[in-house]
């Protein structure tokens, strides 16, 4: 594997419960408003709190993951300006994280119907695409999609793949919302990160696909030019570091100490903690993230860490699951294609414990000098990973000044 191999995102594609498109994501992030769950029409969610931010589609029996996660892919593919034969001439592969893969057949009615491996996303869109691929789904949990991203790095660093489509997606599942309504760990309101009284996390659907490529293969088909820099600024983006660590304390909680969330962020971001002009956080919304994900930025990102924006995405969404970090990292892109950080869903009272910045009601620009944006993301196991998008003037590790 060489650490040489520039890597770059070159397309991304999205589905949420605002609806279908990257662009549809964006202009719910800027406009800010507060989505209330939905309560879906299954007979048999039988709990306290069965709510959810549901993708605009009234069908629960239906292959939900696997066709958002296609609807994402197309549109990421689109968006990298990649047709079926561009992909069959290239190396290629797919990756899908998900928490909770395919569940619908497996929870339709009672169960006792036979049961199918839920784990079949990635094959299942390789096949759809027509590939003949190498092919992985990730299931570390609500950092799946953070590893997806990694694993599709390491692809193309090792010459594995020049092109990797490369995301998560979660549906509507049955199994893991009354799971946490056992756990005690849903709001009642909605998912709100970072405020005073937050009463646990509201999980939502969606899908987020990222085209992921080594630089030399975009250079090639004339996104970039000979001496690295993108034809189009600002579209054609760098993945300048992934990072995964594990916790290996706790079924469900990150150790106290923070310690290997740190790690994660300090290797994803190198020597560029001064360069990140925004932060997209896991925040989950569930009291311990939250406050530890707060002070865990301080030790990443030291004494500017006070001063650095975050989107808070989940207060927008509710948390995708498995899907989360690869939708934050699709609004990472659009940050950074954009060059504003969207207005945070309003707060009404910011914990104090969290001591982030969380810009409230007017967009604000993204820095010249600081165009990199990081990305967390955490999950059961202690599952972590970081990574960093990058775009636009400046110096990144070394590499051509883009």
């Amino acid at each position: 594997m060489s650490r040489e191999v520039e890597v770059v995102v070159t397309g991304v594609g999205a589905v949420t419960c605002h609806g279908a498109g990257a662009d549809t994501l964006w202009q719910a992030m800027t406009a800010a408003g507060t989505r209330l769950p939905d309560r879906p029409a299954d007979p048999l969610a039988r709990m306290d709190l069965p709510l959810i931010g549901l993708v605009p589609d009234p069908d629960l029996t239906a292959e939900r993951a696997t066709r958002f996660a296609s609807l994402a892919a197309a549109e990421a593919l689109a968006d990298a300006g990649l047709d079926a034969a561009a992909l069959a001439a290239a190396r290629t592969a797919v990756v899908v994280g998900s928490c909770m893969g395919e569940p619908g057949a497996n929870e339709r009615g009672r169960g006792g119907e036979g049961w199918l491996p839920p784990f079949r996303l990635a094959a299942g869109l390789a096949g759809e695409l027509g590939l003949f691929a190498t092919v992985h789904d990730v299931a570390n949990a609500c950092a799946a999609g953070g590893y997806a991203l990694g694993i599709a790095a390491d692809l193309v660093r090792a010459g594995e793949a020049e092109v990797v489509i490369a995301g998560g997606s979660d549906p509507y599942s049955r199994v893991a919302l009354g799971c946490f309504n056992r756990l005690g760990a849903v709001d009642p309101e909605r998912c709100r990160p970072f405020e005073k009284d937050r009463g646990g996390t509201v999980f939502a659907e969606g899908a987020g696909m990222l085209v992921v490529e080594s630089a030399g293969h975009a250079r090639a088909r004339g996104l970039l030019s000979p001496d690295g820099t993108p034809r189009d600024p600002g579209r054609v983006l760098r993945l300048t570091g992934v990072a995964w660590s594990c916790d290996a304390d706790h079924p469900t909680a990150p150790r106290s100490d923070g310690e290997q969330i740190v790690r994660a962020m300090r290797e994803a971001l190198g020597g560029a903690a001064p360069e990140v002009g925004c932060v997209v956080p896991h925040g989950t919304g569930t009291r311990l993230n939250d406050v530890l994900e707060s002070r865990a930025l301080h030790r990443a990102l030291g004494v500017r860490a006070a001063r650095v924006p975050l989107y808070s995405l989940k207060a927008l969404l509710g948390h995708t699951g498995g899907a989360s970090a690869a939708l934050a990292a699709v609004a990472a892109a659009q940050i950074l294609r954009h060059g504003v950080i969207p207005p945070n869903v309003p707060l009404e009272e910011q914990d104090p414990e969290c001591e982030v910045l969380l810009p409230q009601g007017e967009p604000l620009p993204l820095p010249a000098t600081a165009r990199r944006v990081l990305v967390n993301a955490y999950g059961f196991g202690g599952n972590n990973a970081s990574l960093v998008l990058a775009g636009g003037p400046g110096p990144d590790d070394g590499g051509e000044p883009w």
